[in-house]
């Protein structure tokens, strides 16, 4: 009697060893899944630190606590940016974007003007021939055409001379200040080129289609007012120095709120804009490089080293 409830028991004992068969199994199963994502998961990147650059350099770099100036040091040239200088203030957000410590910039000229734009004849044979200026993993553009693009705010404080590259450095700031003696250009038309840093993007979107080709297609300049009139200026203020001082106030008002909230609210407003916004600016630099290959660009530099009025052909 005692046998047939020994083998009406071995069915349930088999049962429970094959169940925990299958629970072992599952377990290995998920363990080796996990370690298999672990080592397919992207490997974040190590921390920089950006470290103070003394006012010798083309860039200089000045931190003050959890906030970075960032200052363009070509007085002797209006601040016009050759690609060595360029690729310096590219390398130089790569090092703001990944210090831990630091969370806003501010970006602003020395000397008497902002910007001028860019160094033609410094840039030109490099635009001419197709070559890259951003080149290297641990750039990030500062007029945001290419990925990576920047996960942190960046307050731009303008003076003086605004033009062209200058003013398109300034549009793609996250907040913008403008000094009152500000004169604001992109006149890359009357030289045979056009904006090709992100103005006929971003200044249309800014200001609306009206107000930027207004001043796109004439080639004229504006006055603070009128850019705060079209909405590209946040805050005029009186000098250059206190244009400085409301950056600086502003970056650290900034820093002083929660960084994973500051990165999320601009990841969310990018979402916006991005998709929209994404191929045109991909596409600018071949566009920009093409005008400097015609005969209108030659013209425009030869009128423009004579003192003269050019005399544009269309070809």
């Amino acid at each position: 009697m005692a046998q047939p409830d020994m083998m009406r028991a071995m069915p349930n004992e088999s049962l429970k060893v094959g169940r925990r068969a299958l629970v072992t199994g599952a377990a290995l199963t998920a363990a080796v899944a996990r370690a298999r994502a672990q080592s397919q998961a992207p490997v974040a990147e190590p921390a920089t630190t950006l470290s103070d650059v003394p006012s010798s350099a083309t860039i200089t770099v000045e931190r003050r606590g959890d906030i970075a100036l960032i200052g363009l040091n070509r007085p002797f040239i209006q601040n016009r940016l050759d690609p060595a200088t360029r690729l310096r203030l590219a390398e130089t957000f790569y090092q703001y974007e990944h210090d831990p410590t630091l969370r806003a910039a501010v970006l602003f000229g020395h000397g008497e003007h902002f910007s001028r734009g860019i160094d033609v004849d410094a840039s030109q044979a490099a635009i001419q021939a197709g070559q890259r200026t951003l080149t290297g993993a641990q750039v990030i553009d500062p007029l945001g055409k290419s990925l990576p693009h920047r996960s942190k705010p960046v307050v731009v404080v303008v003076h003086g001379d605004t033009w062209n590259l200058g003013h398109e450095l300034y549009l793609a700031g996250d907040i913008r200040i403008a000094a009152a003696n500000t004169r604001f250009g992109q006149d890359e038309n009357t030289h045979g080129r056009f904006p090709g840093g992100g103005a006929t993007v971003r200044f249309v979107r800014e200001a609306g289609w009206g107000n930027a080709m207004r001043y796109m297609l004439t080639g004229d300049h504006w006055s603070a007012e009128e850019s705060y009139r079209m909405g590209i200026t946040q805050q005029i203020a009186s000098t250059r120095e206190a244009a400085l001082d409301a950056g600086v106030a502003t970056a650290q008002k900034i820093a002083a709120c929660a960084p994973l909230s500051i990165k999320a609210t601009l990841t969310s407003a990018h979402q916006v804009i991005d998709p929209v916004e994404v191929d045109a600016l991909s596409k600018l630099d071949a566009e920009y490089g093409a005008l400097y290959r015609t005969e209108d660009f030659i013209e425009g530099r030869r009128a423009e080293a004579e003192g003269r009025p050019p005399k544009y052909q269309g070809r």
